[in-house]
């Protein structure tokens, strides 16, 4: 490179860091990204996308399972674990070498290495040719987060996974273990259970996916458990007795351990911040249980500090750590940057069914003292989805009942984490329930659902 000096160094490139090199380059800060291992971070690599073609495969295995509904024929159903595996490995590979591209067409310079922070504005670099060093003005810390594990549940790659394990499995499991029903835990569960595994899920928490709304989480349960998964709630592992070919794990649950034989176990416990060895602490950054704190603008409170996505907090999404991104880069260039509001963030599960929102659930918004209207629509009654052999889900809203204003939105069925942007969209607009009820929904569409949910709400749903 001809210079290591620049306006804006930022290290780490997943969504976050990549997203905003790029946005920083077009309002003409010199930029510099700095990364570890994969260009496109975790996200593209390990994460968002490989798990979704995993998913995908499994989505058509089982719609063709039930090609007699459709009246179809499918003879001698089956797959290729290595060939599924091959295929998500094949579109990570894909991305991560369009991120390159795009580096290149932004003119963003590239060093691959291990960085740390010796000094305000300074960058040190240990790369395979030796150490770079680099200053800016700006510096963005966009380092994310790695799989948490607990003491004695620790992956070794054999019978216990982490979702790198997950993602190239070296076997197609025969009776799975997932702890932790977030996510990442329920995408795998749903995954190898729909292609055969015995799958049990084993939450801490009183429900599956406890971050959405209770109502969305018991009906995930009972469509889990009718797939065949078996769900222990409120239930810990306490440990896990390793031997050849098999794992006993030992399972609390209302104070009694029971002990329990798998093959495989997949721990998705949670994530850790990637702050270590980076010198922040001597810098005077602020670390809170592996999470570096910061204002609403991402500020670190050490001047042109900056840190964004996973390693600056929940909620831990791709999409929420490239908009963190933009608004940074906007804000060193002197642009008007609006902060990020993590309550209009959409959060999606891609299980099979699957399971998007955002906003309030109703028990946080009645906790934050609103008085809630609440509308409910199911899929039963959505001509779309009986068309498309796919009646099994419930979409859900909270509004302010003094205002209108949309407090959240809560769905679980097919493809709902395609039309969760409908009311994030009408949250940043700070839509009101009358908008959405004036809004014409095209027909025949599972979008119609989101216009009889808000109908419902006031009393005025039509096809319930």
């Amino acid at each position: 490179m001809s210079s290591s000096t620049y306006d804006l160094i930022v290290i780490g490139a997943g969504p976050g860091g990549y997203v905003a090199a790029i946005r920083a380059a077009q309002l003409g800060l010199r930029t510099v990204i700095v990364e570890r291992e994969h260009l496109g971070g975790i996200c593209l690599n390990w994460g968002c996308i490989p798990t979704k073609a995993l998913l995908r495969s499994s989505e058509v295995f089982h719609l063709m399972e039930r090609a007699a509904e459709f009246g179809l024929k499918a003879d001698k159903i089956g797959y290729d674990l290595d060939a599924v595996v091959n295929r998500s490995r094949g579109v990570a590979k894909q991305l991560s070498s369009g991120i390159g591209h795009l580096m290149k067409k932004n003119k963003i310079d590239v060093v691959m290495g291990e960085a740390s922070l010796p000094g305000k504005g300074k960058v040190s670099v240990k790369t395979d040719k030796g150490v770079q060093d680099l200053t800016a003005k700006n510096i963005i810390l966009a380092t994310g987060a790695r799989a948490r594990e607990l003491p004695g549940l620790e992956a070794d790659g054999d019978l216990v996974w982490t979702y790198k394990h997950a993602l190239q499995p070296p076997r197609m499991p025969k009776k799975l273990l997932v702890i932790g029903s977030g996510a990442i835990g329920i995408e795998f569960a749903s995954f190898y259970n729909t292609l055969g595994s015995e799958t049990t899920v084993v939450e801490v928490m009183d429900r599956v996916l406890p971050v959405e709304d209770a109502e969305i989480s018991a009906f995930a349960k009972k469509a889990f458990t009718r797939q065949g998964m078996t769900i222990m709630e409120k239930s810990l592992v306490k440990q896990l007795d390793r031997s050849k070919g098999k794992v006993t794990a030992h399972i609390e649950t209302d104070g009694k351990v029971k002990k329990m034989d798998f093959d495989t176990v997949i721990s998705a416990v949670g994530i850790v911040g990637n702050v270590e060895n980076l010198g922040l602490e001597a810098l005077g950054v602020k670390i809170d249980r592996t999470h570096v704190v910061t204002d609403a603008f991402c500020r670190t409170g050490v001047d042109g500090l900056y840190a964004i996505g996973d390693i600056a907090g929940a909620p831990w999404l791709a999409h929420k750590a490239s908009h963190e991104g933009v608004m940074v880069a906007e804000l060193i260039a002197g642009k008007h940057a609006h902060p990020v509001k993590p309550e209009s963030i959409a959060g999606c599960t891609y299980c099979h069914p699957q399971v998007a929102s955002v906003g309030y659930t109703e028990a946080k918004a009645k906790e934050l003292g609103y008085d809630v209207r609440v509308g409910k629509f199911p899929f039963i009654g959505n001509g779309k989805a009986i068309a498309l052999g796919e009646a099994e889900g419930l979409v859900k809203t909270v509004f302010d009942a003094k205002t209108g204003e949309l407090l959240g939105a809560h769905m679980i069925g097919a493809e709902v984490t395609e039309m969760i942007q409908g009311y994030v969209v009408g949250r940043q607009l700070e839509t009101t329930e009358e908008d959405l009820m004036h809004t014409v929904f095209p027909h025949p569409t599972l979008s119609e659902m989101m216009h009889e949910s808000v109908l419902d709400a006031y009393g005025r749903v039509i096809h319930m």
